[in-house]
């Protein structure tokens, strides 16, 4: 458990939030967004526009972004962190309307750059824009779904009281109500991350109660969330046609850089492979003497199994030693997000529920966010989100703004492939065969909910849209039916559901997310792309390193398919995802033997 606050330290970039250089800092860039509208607008077009001003202008207005991600990575970091704060939300507030601001003015950017490269799309092989070149692919792919600049700026400015308000105000009620959970017999008050915590309680009344007790509250307060769901979702329908996308998930495919049959074989290899996760259930079943799994048990530790709580510094511990063992490199990251204070990990009433991790650029560094109460699965979320440091550290280093971020599927490689040196390295230690059980069991769980029960979101939020296009109404009782039919593709009848968990799709914030739609599949298809990895890796051990370090070093600048190459996959393939399943199987294997 936490002995001290483990809170996040601002002060390399602003001091607090009554720091008068936030206010400087917008001041300054407003200036600079006004000289973009003076110098620029109307004049990216041939002939008097060259590749040279082109590139040019990308590298200013990387500076730019550069610069405002700073403002932004604190006024949205410090809100999570605490949303309860009024000076927070007014920081937050103050941030939105000045960024709303700023995109409305730079609109013309998007919309003249795409024109110009759609003009010459000769150009972009050119070796003056070799940098930027898989930049200016995806700017093609986007170009034809850009409406007009004052279309734009409608978007951006209602979208601010709009879309965002929805997002905003499921975050904050999820996080600010009080759970009663019967722990161990005692009743107690707990914040969202102190109670869903228990969900991986020793005591199984405590996680049926923990249960019960979220998803009850959550289900009485359903028209809230309900209202969010339906006006986010619908509210992307109307965008997503008026914009041209052939379906709601088109967007997400130009985000993640990936084609939609990739995605389509990914579902598929999942929907086909639902009785290996199934195979898994059974077995834990067993081991829980059990004669079914409740939904209270899909996550539970071993009877067998001591319930140790890990201090901060085990935990510490835990994760450096992971990393070492792989690469010095990916240590010395790590160890400079402890040192620097990087991490805010205490739970509070009215923090953010969830885990993530931020990149800052100018830093070279990053910023996570978890709540730590001493449980091993949270040693994992660490070591997870400290991943996304090491892939942030890795790209900042060796990209420019432009091409640091790859898509999201490809930003799960390095936070996954961390789960699995701290399985190698809990294995290692063990020292009982009962103990390499319940680690097995416990990388089975994490995984099984990535690539099995995240699956179960897709087809839940592709089932929203198709019932919104045939004109249904979104209310509760019909968002609840959705969810459970994609549940039950993955479990069948492999686990008695209470009846509180039908409102169990009310908590996932990515649901919520203005203008980003399927915020699930890139978790499936990084689980068993770097499961994958992983079975290279065991094969060709510290040979396989450089080619890591380079995938995650190339940053956004090109995309998971040609990546995937540098290690001999083809994600085009039907056949590859077979790979990921494999080394699931793997685990289940090992896992019977020590049985």
């Amino acid at each position: 458990m936490t002995e001290k606050e483990i809170a996040w330290d601002f002060s390399e970039i602003y001091k607090g939030c009554d720091d008068p250089k936030i206010t400087q800092d917008m001041e300054i860039l407003l200036k600079r967004a006004e000289e973009f509208e003076t110098t620029i607008k109307g004049k990216i077009k041939t002939p008097q526009f060259t590749l040279q001003d082109l590139s040019d202008l990308f590298r200013k207005i990387e500076d730019f972004h550069a610069d405002l991600e700073e403002i932004e990575l604190v006024c949205e970091n410090t809100y999570n962190a605490l949303m309860t704060l009024p000076e927070n939300k007014a920081l937050l507030n103050k941030f939105e309307d000045f960024n709303t601001i700023i995109a409305t003015k730079l609109a013309f950017l998007d919309l003249e750059i795409g024109k110009f490269l759609n003009d010459n799309k000769h150009i972009i092989s050119d070796p003056a824009l070799e940098n930027y070149k898989h930049y200016c692919e995806n700017i093609l792919l986007d170009f034809p779904h850009q409406l007009s600049e004052v279309e734009e700026q409608l978007i951006v400015e209602k979208d601010q009281y709009g879309i965002k308000e929805w997002s905003r105000l499921q975050g904050i009620w999820l996080n600010t109500q009080e759970y009663k959970v019967m722990v161990e017999g005692e009743e107690k008050i707990l914040s969202y991350g102190e109670a869903n915590s228990l969900f991986t309680h020793p005591d199984r009344n405590t996680r049926i109660s923990a249960n019960k007790a979220i998803y009850g509250l959550l289900g009485k307060h359903q028209e809230i969330f309900t209202a969010a769901i339906r006006n986010v979702c619908g509210d992307w329908m109307k965008t997503s046609k008026r914009r041209k996308f052939t379906n709601p998930l088109h967007s997400s495919l130009i985000v993640n850089d990936v084609t939609e049959d990739t995605i389509m074989n990914l579902m598929k290899t999942i929907e086909n492979n639902v009785d290996v996760y199934r195979r898994y259930l059974n077995i834990k079943a067993k081991l829980l003497k059990l004669p079914k799994l409740s939904c209270a048990d899909i996550m539970a530790p071993l009877l067998e199994t001591p319930h140790k709580k890990y201090t901060w510094d085990d935990a510490h511990s835990l994760v450096t030693e992971a990393f070492n063992k792989f690469n010095a490199k990916f240590e010395e990251y790590a160890e400079d997000m402890f040192n620097k204070n990087h991490i805010d990990a205490s739970p509070r009433m009215g923090k953010r529920n969830g885990a993530y991790c931020s990149s800052w650029y100018k830093g070279k560094s990053a910023f996570m966010l978890q709540t730590f109460t001493g449980n091993l699965n949270e040693i994992y979320t660490l070591i997870h989100e400290l991943g996304h440091a090491v892939h942030a550290y890795l790209a900042s280093r060796n990209q420019t703004p432009f091409n640091v971020h790859p898509g999201y599927p490809g930003a799960e490689c390095a936070s996954t492939f961390g789960e699995l040196l701290l399985t190698d390295l809990l294995l290692e230690k063990a020292e009982t065969p009962q103990e390499k059980i319940a680690i097995l069991a416990h990388i089975l769980d994490d995984a099984g909910q990535a690539a099995f029960q995240v699956s179960a979101r897709f087809w839940f939020e592709t089932s929203m849209y198709e019932a919104i296009e045939k004109g249904q109404n979104l209310d509760g009782e019909t968002v609840s039916k959705l969810w459970c039919a994609g549940r039950d593709k993955i479990y069948g009848k492999r686990v008695e559901w209470f009846d509180e968990m039908i409102w169990e799709w009310t908590m996932k914030g990515h649901y919520y997310i203005p203008n980003f739609r399927y915020y699930n599949y890139p978790y499936v298809l990084a689980q068993l792309f770097v499961y994958a990895l992983y079975r290279v890796y065991k094969t060709e051990g510290n040979e396989f390193i450089p080619k890591f370090i380079k995938i995650l070093s190339s940053g956004g600048s090109q995309s998971l398919e040609v990546l995937g190459k540098l290690v001999g996959f083809d994600i085009t393939k039907p056949e590859f995802w077979e790979l990921g399943i494999k080394q699931y199987e793997d685990f289940i294997n090992q896992l019977e033997d020590l049985i």
